[in-house]
């Protein structure tokens, strides 16, 4: 049995309480992994593309208020 499997048995038997925890543990730990993959992204220049594409479209008045 892999590493994986047990993680999915083991959650396949949480009550339902647990699982709700767990689900909300989860959800902030992607939200943790998310931000610090943006942070490292936006360090290291692979956003400033991105951005300077966006000030051109909104300076070409290609935007929209929102």
């Amino acid at each position: 049995m892999t590493k994986l499997d047990q993680i999915e048995k083991s959650v396949a038997e949480l009550s339902p309480d647990e699982l709700k925890a767990f689900a909300a543990w989860f959800e902030a730990l992607q939200a943790d992994m998310w931000d610090r993959q943006i942070e490292a992204d936006a360090q290291s220049g692979r956003l400033d593309k991105h951005a300077e594409q966006a000030l051109a479209d909104h300076r070409a008045g290609r935007t929209r208020p929102l």
